[in-house]
C-alpha cells in the first residue's frame, strides 16, 4: 500500500518561489522582439568598459550612454553565488544606477540608454542566468527612466551582444585592457560596488 503525504508549507513555498523566479527571465526571442536599440560601435563600448573596470569572472558592469554613445556613468560589482533571479538583479542594478546618475523619470521619452556587460565563465551561448540579467536590466531601466540597451557577455572566447549576433574575440576575460589613445583622457576610477554586493547579500538572506 502506498501512503501519500501532503507537501509541507516549506516545500510549497520553495516550489512557488522557484516558479516565480523562472518567470523573471527573458528568452532570446523575447529580447530580440523588445526593440532593443543597436549599438553603433559595440566593440568601442566593450573595450572602453573593459579598460575602465578590468572585470573578472562574475563581474557585472552597468553603464549609461548619452545619445552619442558616450559613457555618462558606469559602475561595476561582483555577483555573489546566489540563484539567478531577475528581481534580485533588477534591485542590484537599480541601486547602482541611483548611486552614479540621476533618474530621467520626468522625461516623456528616455534620451539615455543603459547597457550591461557581464563577465562570466562558459561560452557565449545564452543561459538562464543571462535571461535573468536581461529581465533585471529591462526593469531597472524602466524604474530609472532610461532606455534599455544591449546586454553583452564577456567570456574567454570574447564578447557577444546577445540577441544581435555581433561579437569579437577581443577583449575577453583573459586579455589585458587596451591602452587609451594619446588624445583620450585616462578614465576616472570606476565606481565599484560594495553597495551592490550588499543588495545581493540581503536579498539572498531573505
Amino acid at each position: 500500500m502506498t501512503l501519500g503525504f501532503a507537501p509541507s508549507s516549506a516545500a510549497s513555498l520553495s516550489s512557488s518561489t522557484s516558479a516565480a523566479s523562472a518567470h523573471r527571465l527573458l528568452e532570446p526571442a523575447e529580447w530580440s522582439a523588445a526593440g532593443i536599440p543597436l549599438l553603433r560601435n559595440p566593440r568601442e563600448v566593450v573595450s572602453g568598459l573593459h579598460s575602465r573596470h578590468r572585470p573578472g569572472p562574475a563581474t557585472a558592469i552597468v553603464a549609461v550612454l548619452d545619445p552619442d554613445e558616450r559613457v555618462c556613468a558606469s559602475a561595476s560589482f561582483t555577483r555573489r553565488q546566489v540563484p539567478a533571479d531577475g528581481w534580485m538583479f533588477r534591485n542590484a542594478l537599480l541601486a547602482q544606477l541611483r548611486r552614479v546618475i540621476p533618474h530621467d523619470l520626468r522625461r516623456r521619452t528616455p534620451v539615455r540608454t543603459a547597457v550591461l556587460l557581464y563577465c562570466r565563465e562558459g561560452d557565449a551561448r545564452w543561459t538562464e542566468e543571462d535571461g535573468a540579467w536581461m529581465w533585471g536590466l529591462r526593469d531597472a531601466c524602466t524604474l530609472h527612466g532610461l532606455r534599455c540597451g544591449a546586454y553583452i557577455t564577456l567570456t574567454r572566447d570574447g564578447w557577444q551582444v546577445l540577441g544581435e549576433g555581433r561579437g569579437g574575440r577581443r577583449p575577453n576575460t583573459d586579455s589585458a585592457p587596451e591602452p587609451f589613445g594619446l588624445s583620450e583622457a585616462p578614465p576616472p576610477l570606476p565606481r565599484t560596488g560594495g553597495a551592490m554586493s550588499e543588495v545581493l547579500r540581503r536579498a539572498a538572506a531573505r
